[in-house]
């Protein structure tokens, strides 16, 4: 047995300080100095983490109190930027697949979470509320991390979703200077570029900075695709004096894309959909589409320590984002010839193009109280938050869809009764009622570049100006009695949605609704602890109707769908968080039940195809684990399994009661380890990355007439950081086996196929 060893010492308040230790060398008591961090629970954080692992102990957005990890009662995954960095990711979907319970939907920014499917078109950043991050995911060179808050987290951010909340976490200035240049090149024409510079901007380090930006040009697998996009964040700490902090930053992100609909296949027999009728690549938009998304994100901090008892805090974030869309997509349907019998091999079009401009304002204030009272230590929170989203006057959009007539008028819908009205027009054989948009033929897709000019614009809409603001007031306990600790909150909401705001035909709902939570910890042993819960959690359904595409025509009218009883959701849980050697190994591990009410569903009545109707209940079962930290010195883990039994439990079809819900795996695990060979080796400077992605299969979101089949993905990574360096090479192979898969579907025409195997070399410099 050998006789060097490495050593490894972390801290929360401290850089983490490894060495390789000989004991035949050490014949007295070592002494070692860790220098400081500059993070000590900050009651916001202006600072950043200087850790560099894949474990976070913390969360300020939780409860916005600084407490760790393991004394909050209540499931919180984080995926570092560490984690981030070693997987090769660069969207958010790619990065919250680590945690337990977070299934990514399609390739939007949609996830089902414990079950539950993502209602909100936006996420969390920094524990503020954004819009817009619906179609193209963000991208994550900026983000120290991502957490996913389990359940609903009304009590904390408002209107959220009752499954969990991605909350990301920018990168913080830090006290020391470090710089990194990040350069990468890979499959599907993908070459982008990054760079992270921070450090102090005087010589008392009371003025820091950080500057990240990325740039990135890429196709796809999928035909038409790109992914073009800029992302610039500086950020600036100022620390006057050791009572007051202030963080300020800017956030600019400008994607040029396409909004990728997915993979239509032949229509089916239910029972004998093959999902490999079509290739993955197949996609329904045409060469000349596009979206363009530019986001301006700005934000100020304030933290002020009155005394050591009392603590002042607040935000104000402002967003702004501009839509510009132009896409050829199915109208969920297949072609019907002039008979009114289904085509299974031609699907119908329509030509969209979409103009939005929206404003959104956030506003968290809150003083913080520390104070012991007889035997407890306690820390009281008393806030008000307001957020507000404006749709501004001079969006619009307009459609080309429907089929012609013989007198050259088009009508949105074809009457097999009235066929002799309609033109008429013969594909494959079949003749069929002439479309304003060609349909899409499966059997013989054309990449011939559409005329737009050809196509009858039938449905022009001016997208009604809208003001929500939501407000609150909470207050918050918690409070420390020997090894038991309670969290205990109440928040009191009020919402209010505007429809043609500032007009004539101002319409207004609203929703108020009195929110708690309830959580106890006890500590088994110092590194045990075992903890309950209780909270609830509302959205107001002008916030939901995104969630389906026939409830989606709320969002452009004054019909607010806020006039429907809000989505009420409640999570009861147990759980358990452990440290094992020494804190090497984190696990935490949770059983819940989440039930959500009043969803908001298309009726399904022809007559009447925008009518909406409330579907009952959902319940969400489930017991999960996340087990995060080193093996070794060297050896880093990130691990998760989640099962989950959701099912529909009241619903307007008496048929769909006791079925599994939609989108929703039963099992689901994710593993990433990355090796480092020891310095004592030959392979000094090399290491290893493995990855496991694997997923149960699902019920599509609009169908149950086929299944998601289930799969298992490897990916792998080799990093070569040569001795004495400040250089590392990584080439990271995802989908190393090179499998055909899907993440979920929505319907017949909408497939959304995983990657085929690709790979990614990156080269990074720090200096």
């Amino acid at each position: 047995m050998g006789t060097k060893y490495q050593l490894l010492i972390t801290s929360m308040s401290y850089d983490t300080n490894e060495r390789e230790i000989d004991l035949s060398q050490v014949n007295q008591p070592m002494t070692i100095v860790l220098s400081s961090s500059g993070f000590h629970l900050q009651e916001v954080e202006v600072i950043g983490r200087a850790r560099q692992d894949y474990t976070s102990e913390y969360s300020f957005s939780a409860t916005k109190i600084a407490i760790a990890n393991r004394e909050l009662p209540q499931a919180v995954g984080s995926v570092t930027k560490e984690l981030i960095k070693d997987r090769g990711t660069f969207r958010l979907a790619d990065a919250v697949k680590n945690v337990s319970g977070v299934i990514p939907s399609s390739f939007y920014n949609q996830y089902a979470i414990r079950g539950i499917s993502q209602n909100e078109e936006g996420q969390i950043v920094n524990g503020l509320r954004t819009r817009q991050f619906y179609f193209l995911q963000p991208l994550t060179s900026h983000i120290e991390r991502v957490e996913v808050i389990k359940g609903p987290a009304s009590v904390t951010f408002a209107s959220t979703d009752p499954g969990g909340s991605i909350n990301m976490v920018t990168k913080k200035p830090l006290s020391e200077e470090r710089k990194e240049v990040s350069l990468s090149a890979g499959s599907f024409r993908t070459v982008r570029g990054t760079l992270d510079f921070t450090g102090p901007l005087n010589s008392s380090k009371t003025l820091l900075y950080r500057l990240n930006a990325a740039y990135q040009q890429a196709g796809s697998f999928r035909d038409y695709v790109n992914n073009n996009s800029v992302l610039v964040n500086p950020s600036i700490t100022y620390l006057p004096n050791s009572k007051t902090s202030i963080n300020t930053e800017l956030i600019f992100s400008s994607m040029h894309g396409n909004l990728d609909r997915g993979q239509p296949i032949f229509g089916a027999v239910a029972g004998e959909t093959d999902l490999n009728s079509t290739p993955t690549s197949l996609n329904l938009g045409a060469p000349t589409d596009f979206f363009i998304s530019d986001e301006l994100i700005w934000a100020i901090n304030l933290s002020h320590r009155f005394s050591d008892k009392i603590n002042f805090n607040t935000v104000y974030m402002k967003q702004t984002w501009i839509e510009d869309l132009q896409e050829h997509r199915t109208t969920n349907a297949f072609a019907r010839n002039i008979e009114g019998e289904q085509v299974g091999s031609l699907v119908g079009m329509q030509f969209v193009a979409r103009e939005q401009h929206w404003n959104i304002d956030n506003l968290n204030a809150y003083f913080n109280f520390d104070f012991d009272l007889g035997d407890t230590k306690n820390k009281l929170l008393v806030g008000y938050d307001l957020h507000s989203w404006q749709k501004l006057k001079g969006g619009g959009q307009n459609a080309a869809r429907g089929f012609l007539l013989n007198d050259g008028s088009v009508v949105g819908s074809f009457d097999p009764s009235k066929a002799e009205n309609y033109q008429t027009v013969t594909v494959n054989g079949e003749v069929l009622p002439k479309p304003n948009v060609s349909y899409f033929n499966l059997e013989a897709p054309s990449s011939a570049l559409p005329v737009i000019t050809d196509y009858t614009f039938n449905s022009r809409v001016a997208i009604p100006a809208a003001l929500t603001t939501s407000s609150a007031v909470y207050i918050q306990e918690y409070f420390k009695w020997g090894k038991l600790s309670a969290l205990l909150s109440l928040r009191n909401e009020w919402f209010e949605d505007i429809t043609n705001h500032d007009s004539e035909n101002e319409l207004s709902f609203t929703n108020t609704v009195l929110l708690p939570r309830v959580g106890l910890t006890y500590e088994v042993s110092p590194s045990v602890n075992v903890y309950a819960t209780y909270l609830e959690g509302m959205q107001p359904q002008s916030n939901t109707v995104t969630l389906m595409p026939s409830t989606g025509a709320y969002f452009w009218t004054s019909e607010s769908a806020s006039r429907f009883k809000p989505l009420v959701g409640d999570l009861k849980e147990i759980g358990v968080k452990a440290e094992f050697f020494d804190g090497l190994i984190l696990l935490n591990s949770a059983v819940y039940e989440i039930n959500q009410e009043n969803i908001l569903m298309n009726a399904n009545l022809p007559d009447f195809p925008d009518s909406l109707v409330q579907r009952g209940a959902d319940r969400s079962r489930g017991f999960e684990m996340d087990v995060t930290g080193f093996v070794m010195p060297n050896w880093q883990v990130s691990m998760s399994y989640s099962f989950i039994d959701a099912e529909i439990v009241s619903d307007a079809n008496a048929e769909l009661i006791g079925t599994r819900k939609e989108n929703t795996p039963k099992h689901s695990a994710n593993i990433w380890s990355r090796y480092n060979f020891e310095e004592t080796t030959s392979l000094n400077g090399l290491g290893l990355g493995f990855g496991l992605q694997a997923q149960g299969s699902r019920v599509p979101w609009f169908t149950r007439d086929f299944e998601i089949p289930a799969f298992a993905v490897l990916d792998a990574a080799v990093y070569f950081a040569p001795p004495a360096s400040n250089m590392q090479l990584a080439l990271n192979v995802n989908n190393l086996a090179d499998k055909t898969y899907w993440l979920g579907a929505q319907n017949y025409t909408r497939l959304f196929p995983g990657a085929p195997r690709n790979f990614m070399l990156t080269a990074t410099y720090k200096f």
